[in-house]
């Protein structure tokens, strides 16, 4: 009957020394490892759980670091995107998380929204259409909580020179700041303007105080003989273009061209 106990003990005192130990992913079977996966078949083949768990290194004393991966998933319904906005304060406030693996999620993410941008720069093209603004400020714009307003600003060929957030709003509106605009244009001597700001609700439609906006920037740059090409709105996946008057999904194939559409003056 002792020695029953004593086995017993034993068995306990190693299920608890088990369930103490992190588990990292060097601890799964080889078959199941992410980064072994990686090596053999390719990154793609990963899941985006596996992916996060290549970043994240280890899980908990409760959960292996696929079962964290994914719960960091669940958090934000599946969506990548709206892992990627998350702020280091509120990815860190999750159990098992803490501040070195946010920090490392937050910088990857980074690192793909710079690269994004990075591969329009190189490719040394004009912009031509609503689509060419998207892909610039597509992955900056979507998926945040507040409004916030951008410029984008061309030379005479239409190549982009800078861009630059003008301003911060809140949750549903935000003020275009015309005289930073106007001081942003003349420094960088831009010959003309593509305005972008976000939809946190949504919906791309234009309010009215963005139609009213939109006409006060045009007229305000008029005396500069620089024009207001587009204005853009960004709503996760999808955009309305002033120049066009039209919503476009993410995926739209169509791209019109700019050096035709003036916006109209009586919009």
């Amino acid at each position: 009957m002792d020695l029953q106990f004593y086995f017993f003990d034993k068995a306990v005192s190693i299920g608890v020394f088990l369930r103490k130990k992190t588990m990292k992913i060097a601890d799964m079977w080889r078959e199941e490892r992410p980064r072994e996966k990686i090596l053999t078949h390719g990154v793609w083949v990963a899941s985006n759980a596996e992916l996060i768990a290549v970043l994240l290194g280890s899980g908990t004393r409760d959960c292996s670091v696929l079962e964290l991966a994914q719960r960091l998933l669940n958090e934000c319904e599946g969506q990548l995107t709206e892992l990627s906005v998350q702020s280091i304060e509120k990815l860190s406030s999750i159990k098992g998380i803490g501040n070195t693996k946010a920090i490392t999620l937050t910088a990857a993410f980074e690192l793909g929204r710079r690269m994004g941008e990075e591969k329009f720069r190189l490719r040394k093209k004009s912009i031509t259409g609503p689509k060419d603004i998207f892909q610039i400020f597509g992955n900056k714009l979507k998926g945040l909580e507040r409004e916030e307003c951008w410029i984008c600003l061309l030379n005479q060929a239409q190549y982009v020179i800078a861009q630059e957030k003008v301003s911060l709003g809140g949750s549903s509106c935000t003020i275009i700041d015309i005289c930073t605009i106007l001081k942003r244009v003349l420094e960088r001597k831009a010959r003309s303007v593509i305005l972008i700001h976000n939809h946190p609700s949504g919906n791309p439609m234009p309010s009215r105080a963005d139609i009213e906006q939109t006409k006060k920037l045009k007229e305000a740059l008029a005396p500069f003989e620089v024009k207001l090409l587009d204005h853009l709105i960004v709503s996760d996946d999808s955009y309305y273009s002033f120049c066009d008057e039209c919503v476009y999904s993410a995926t739209s194939q169509r791209a019109p061209l700019l050096n035709k559409l003036v916006l109209n003056s009586s919009k």
